[in-house]
């Protein structure tokens, strides 16, 4: 992305590089056919479901004034607009925690005051929205969006951080409050009773953590060892949405033997009861706010402009990583100010608006290149298998081939011709077989095996287009009409699932793997090296990192604490910002510029797993297992913000010539390899001191598995 800060500048050149691909992100999309259905439904899961924990969320905060209607309204007219007329269709929009936490510290404010309360809540926080939307115009049209690569990852993986205690906290606050009295109920009726609000509690336990667990059993479907590929893949990508059904189903095992009300259950008014209405014209009630909160409601629209700003910018980063190897240009500046008019709109009509969310975004992104792949794949597998059923040599194999995967590419009328896809490994093969004999030769399995090799040769590759973010507005949409069903799913199950948030949201974020680091006792810290782990490792000495760690603790606890307090709590985006001069000028002060690079790196970088006591059968040669597309993605992508991991090991394909001693090194990098390293010290000395316990002899089996050598 380009820097400037020359006014309209930003807005004019993503206009310019979206309107000539506009055509192709609907042609794209409807050319896919009925497999666009796929990534539209697992995004649209993994949207909907946070959503209505959000409604409940605010229901309780807001007592009623806001529900999982206004969550669901918003989500979904956000999210159609922003897919037919938004710059960038990979970026989801959706309710996010940080606007439910903006509009519980508006409501408390506004709760006991006579001349606001609660009749004129949504009046005033129309009136914040105004504000807050002028704010997102003026850093759109001032290009501020190119400035957001100086939010490094001390600050993202911060705000990732305390957006999971959050979770957390909100989790532990709703699974307390099953075994008390609602504010809104009588406390006279049966199910209130000390007895029964006990049994509800217990069960509320039960289904909060049967969803957690098996929720978090069901992510890992895809490395279990039993069922079919397919139906690995189908339960990590719907498996969160099933055991919701699933513990839905449970909690109305015991309805004939308990009071009505046990277990507790969403509450939302339907769409169509009476009254219903009467957020949806708070824009008449805007001009009985008086006029000393109209202008001091540019104090909290601040502090959400500053949010929408980075988190819209950042899930719209993540989205698009280069990784991912997008071929159609950026839109930052364009839709933030996009994003201006989208909360002007909510903010009139009386609903929380929504922003560019994580993880959904880079889950998008994912599951589009998942998509890309296997068309592709089908492609040129057919392609394959009509040239060796014609004889063909390899040469001639690699044209069709090549042909066919250029007929499969949209060509973009401003761009020069991209490096072709395939070239680099059909040059290695080519070579392989030229020195081998065996170029003019008809092809057969010795040579090319078509089931293995094609998906080496395919780049990663997105299907960019606009058709699945707009199904999946329109299915959220659905959603609203569907409250009668919704309401049935127990609140115990939406705080499992707030915890569920949390703990997802941990795995790739460095700042939390540091802070596990630092509780690892120094004789179990070589344990950290035996799996892939973070550069930083290796390359920052363990005090250093210590130290940083200590203070983005500190940071994070000063975050999170500042929630806590009534009216200063809407003040926490100003922490986050903080983070930009610490992190240019106070923090080199303290820090190496090299330790600082690897500890804030731009990526998310891996070294790969030093192993011990692995031995190498003479006739037998490590081999990398069989996997999926959806599988390697998961594999590289992070659970946390969807980035991409970067590795540091050479990459070895079933075409490239891989020699045992190499294959060794790159499944069991030797100490020696890693002089550079200004840990190795301190790795040796460990090692010696787990050499002199006896170790059992390893396992025949684990040495054919990367699993057990690298993983």
């Amino acid at each position: 992305m380009e820097e400037t800060f020359v006014p309209l500048r930003g807005i004019k050149n993503d206009l310019k590089g979206r309107i000539l691909c506009y055509k192709q992100d609907w042609t794209g999309g409807l050319r896919a056919g009925i497999r666009i259905l796929a990534p539209t439904t697992y995004i649209f899961f993994a949207s909907a479901i946070p959503v209505i924990s959000f409604g409940e969320q605010l229901q309780r905060n807001t007592n009623g004034t806001l529900t999982a209607v206004q969550t669901l309204a918003s989500t979904a007219l956000c999210g159609v607009i922003h897919s037919i007329i938004g710059g960038q269709p990979l970026l989801i929009l959706g309710v996010a925690e940080p606007t439910v936490l903006m509009y519980t510290f508006m409501f408390d404010f506004v709760k006991d005051r006579k001349d606001l309360g609660q009749k004129l809540f949504l009046a005033w926080a129309g009136w914040v929205c105004v504000w807050t939307a002028l704010l997102l115009f003026l850093l759109a049209v001032l290009g501020a969006c190119s400035i957001i690569n100086r939010f490094t990852r001390i600050a993202g993986e911060l705000f990732g951080l305390l957006i999971a205690m959050l979770f957390m906290q909100q989790a532990i606050r709703g699974v307390v409050e099953e075994f008390g009295i609602p504010q809104s109920e009588n406390s006279r009726t049966t199910a209130l009773l000390p007895s029964w609000r006990f049994g509800n509690g217990m069960f509320a336990l039960v289904l909060s953590f049967g969803l957690l667990l098996t929720a978090l059993s069901s992510r890992k479907a895809r490395s279990w060892r039993y069922g079919t590929g397919m139906l690995r893949g189908f339960i990590a990508d719907y498996g969160v949405p099933l055991m919701v059904l699933v513990w839905t189903g449970v909690s109305y095992i015991p309805v004939n033997d308990v009071p009505r009300g046990i277990p507790r259950r969403l509450f939302s008014p339907n769409p169509w009861s009476p009254g219903a209405y009467s957020n949806w014209t708070v824009i008449k009630d805007m001009v009985n706010v008086p006029i000393l909160y109209i202008i001091g409601a540019f104090i909290p629209a601040t502090m959400i402009a500053v949010l929408y700003y980075f988190d819209h910018s950042v899930a719209s980063q993540l989205a698009q990583q280069k990784e991912f190897n997008l071929k159609k240009p950026s839109s930052y500046h364009y839709d933030l100010l996009l994003l201006g008019f989208l909360v002007i709109i909510c903010g009139l009509i009386g609903i929380p608006p929504s922003n560019g969310v994580i993880p959904q975004s880079p889950m998008h992104t994912k599951s589009l290149a998942t998509l890309k792949h296997q068309l592709l794949r089908n492609k040129l597998v057919s392609t394959a298998r009509e040239s060796i059923r014609k004889n063909a040599n390899l040469s001639q194999l690699y044209r069709s081939m090549q042909e066919a995967y250029t007929g499969m590419q949209t060509p973009l009328v401003y761009q020069t011709p991209a490096v072709l896809g395939l070239k680099e490994l059909k040059d290695s093969t080519i070579q392989q077989a030229s020195s081998s004999g065996f170029l003019d030769m008809p092809v057969d399995a010795a040579i090319f095996d078509v089931d293995k090799d094609i998906d080496d040769l395919l780049p990663m590759e997105v299907k960019e287009q606009r058709l699945s973010n707009l199904l999946q507005a329109l299915m959220v949409g659905c959603c609203v009409a569907a409250m009668p069903l919704l309401k049935k799913i127990p609140t115990s199950v939406l705080w499992g699932y707030f915890a569920f948030m949390a703990i997802e949201s941990l795995p790739g974020n460095q700042f939390w793997e540091r802070i596990l680091l630092l509780f690892t006792a120094p004789s179990r810290r070589y344990m950290v090296l035996k799996e892939y782990h973070a550069t930083f490792v290796e390359t920052v000495p363990f005090k250093t990192i210590a130290l940083f760690t200590l203070f983005q603790t500190f940071h994070l606890l000063l975050c999170f604490g500042i929630t806590w307090i009534p009216i200063a709590g809407v003040l926490f985006p100003l922490l986050i910002m903080l983070l930009i001069p610490v992190r240019q000028y106070l923090l080199p002060k303290f820090f190496k510029a090299a330790h600082l690079q690897d500890l804030d790196a731009a990526e998310y970088e891996e070294a790969p797993a030093i192993t011990y006591n692995i031995s190498y059968d003479d006739n037998h040669e490590p081999q990398a297992p069989n996997l999926d597309s959806g599988e390697v993605l998961d594999t590289i992508i992070t659970r946390s913000r969807g980035e991409i991991r970067q590795g540091r090991s050479p990459k070895v394909t079933s075409s490239t010539p891989s020699p045992r001693e190499a294959m060794k090194s790159v499944y069991s990098p030797r100490l020696s390899q890693m002089a550079q390293s200004p840990r190795l010290h301190e790795i040796r000395r460990e090692l010696s001191e787990i050499k002199q316990t006896p170790s059992p002899r390893p396992s025949t089996l684990g040495q054919n598995s990367r699993g057990s050598s690298s993983s």
